[in-house]
């Protein structure tokens, strides 16, 4: 039995604790809240009778945390953290076995690491909600990015579009009028080959700002893909890269724009075949997967940076040398693939390379 002194000196020790421990959590820092859960382990460590000998053991599936241990065998008082009602951890106070046993700790130790984990519990739905406001925040920010450069997109699209189409008929007509100077012609040949290039980006440049027209209609997603890579076949054999075909069914069909889903197909495979070493397979394959039509474009190349993963559906970005891309291609996919309310994913290819995997809800 305890003496009233003892009872005493041990309520302060408890009153003590509870007070740094709401200080460790008012004065948190989410970012570091490993050092505030240390503190806290720390606090129930001399919060207890036999503080000597106490050991402490926190952890959750992001956290583990202990105090210096004093033994091999342990006798524990355990409770659980619960966040948003859910158990995600436990905090467990031991003495040193057979040397303790359970009833050498006291009833208000119990209470005590209870209210402990009930504050702990707080302190990582707090940290939680910050970090679910902190994702919004950016969502959002990043929507209105992207709304207001569609605007600009869309108004350098238009502008281009004129002065580009004048270039090439005049080239054109040029070439016409002097026939018989051959380096001329060549130099003609490279202007109108950037004005092409010229034109696609700006094309992109629509597709990005949605300013293309869309019609969907209920289309053999099969036939479009097949179409998709026999204009590419050219390309394929100059790169000495190979591209098979593989789906379910013979028919599959999808409420889409076909031209969107050509564009999406054409980017895809250029990209692939840019990356992909000669003598490599592209490899494309479709099929359904309950309500879904999933598509997935695989190359052999060396894969994305991890570093860059997080920025390819990016406007602009690009991992290409300066003047060999635009780095609209992905993010145009991107766009196509959202407003048709799909999902695009990348993954690593085996043993190297990149899949995109692109899902189109079938109705």
């Amino acid at each position: 039995m305890l003496t009233a002194e003892q009872k005493l000196k041990e309520r302060i020790k408890e009153l003590t604790c509870l007070y740094e421990v709401t200080s460790l959590i008012v004065n948190c820092d989410y970012d570091d809240m490993e050092t505030a859960l240390l503190g806290i382990v720390q606090c129930l460590e001399r919060a207890w009778q036999f503080d000597q000998e106490t050991y402490v053991l926190l952890s959750t599936s992001d956290y583990f945390i202990k105090t210096e241990e004093k033994g091999e065998d342990y006798v524990f008082l355990e409770s659980v953290i619960t966040v948003f009602n859910k158990p995600k951890g436990e905090i467990k106070v031991g003495y040193p076995s057979p040397k303790y046993q359970l009833k050498d700790f006291l009833e208000e130790e119990q209470q005590l690491l209870d209210n402990v984990c009930l504050k702990v519990g707080n302190l990582l739905e707090r940290k939680e909600i910050k970090e679910k406001e902190e994702h919004i925040r950016r969502q959002v920010e990043q929507s209105d990015r992207l709304r207001i450069l569609g605007e600009i997109t869309a108004g350098i699209a238009h502008e281009l579009n004129t002065p580009l189409a004048n270039i090439l008929g005049f080239t054109e007509l040029l070439q016409e009028h002097i026939s018989d100077d051959p380096q001329a012609l060549k130099d003609l040949d490279k202007i109108i080959t950037n004005t092409i290039f010229s034109r696609e980006v700006v094309k992109k440049l629509m597709f990005f700002a949605c300013e293309m027209p869309e019609t969907r209609e209920v289309i053999n997603v099969v036939e479009v893909i097949e179409e998709a890579i026999n204009m590419l076949r050219t390309t394929l054999r100059q790169n000495d890269v190979s591209c098979d075909f593989e789906h379910s069914e013979d028919t599959i069909e999808l409420r889409i724009d076909k031209i969107q889903l050509t564009q999406v197909v054409f980017n895809l495979i250029v990209n692939a075949i840019y990356f992909a070493p000669p003598k490599s397979t592209i490899s494309v394959s479709l099929a359904i997967e309950k309500e879904n039509i999933i598509l997935k474009i695989a190359d052999q190349g060396p894969g994305i940076p991890e570093e860059s993963k997080a920025h390819i559906f990016d406007p602009f970005f690009t991992t290409k040398p300066v003047g060999e891309g635009s780095g609209l291609g992905l993010s145009v996919v991107h766009g196509i693939v959202q407003s048709h309310h799909g999902s695009i994913a990348v993954t690593p290819n085996t043993p190297t390379g990149t899949i995109f995997t692109l899902q189109f809800p079938k109705k």
